[in-house]
């Protein structure tokens, strides 16, 4: 062989070998079943929302209820977590709901029986008490001036986590009891 001739076989050698590799490795994906799984939702993307209002009772509150009830629903945020604020049938100034279902905040409840067995949960500076329906969780504020109660519906996992949620804004607007329950203290 020639030295040209010698050349032109390495060159196309090396041009060759690669080249059908990769249309090997092509011929091989597109033969391939496919059997990725759909991409799975992303846990944190929003989920779509009802936007009709929740209805709640909106029972009459003194004076001094209603101007610290307004004063805590002005400052309770416009979402949590992904769940955004929906309005509600009643009392809009000391009532809110979040989320479908639906997240509740009542202002102004009456303060709850508790049994000397129960426990007394201090989430976020602000002392709870928890009682189960069939249907939801109910955390009501026991420490406070105005009790406020938050309805956790069963669908959501860990409700006392969504009722911390709640718990700066009411630090920041109702006021302190002087006598606070047993359990409740620093």
């Amino acid at each position: 062989m020639d030295r040209t001739t010698r050349q032109a076989a390495v060159w196309a050698t090396a041009v060759a070998v690669p080249l059908t590799l990769v249309v090997a490795l092509l011929a091989v994906l597109a033969t391939r079943p496919d059997d990725t799984p759909a991409a799975a939702p992303s846990p944190t993307a929003p989920r779509p929302q009802s936007t009709t209002p929740v209805a709640m009772p909106a029972p009459e509150l003194s004076t001094r209820a209603a101007t610290v009830c307004r004063a805590l629903l002005s400052q309770l945020p416009a979402s949590i977590r992904e769940l955004s604020q929906r309005p509600v049938t009643a009392g809009p100034e000391q009532n809110a709901a979040y989320g479908d279902p639906a997240i509740t905040v009542s202002c102004g409840v009456a303060m709850p029986e508790i049994p000397p067995t129960d426990l007394v949960y201090p989430l976020s500076r602000v002392c709870w008490h928890s009682a189960d329906r069939p249907d939801a969780t109910e955390w009501t504020t026991v420490d406070r001036e105005v009790p406020v109660r938050v309805t956790v519906p069963k669908r959501y996992d860990e409700p006392g986590q969504w009722t911390i949620a709640f718990s700066d804004p009411v630090v920041a607007t109702v006021p302190s009891l002087e006598q606070i329950p047993t359990g409740c203290g620093p």
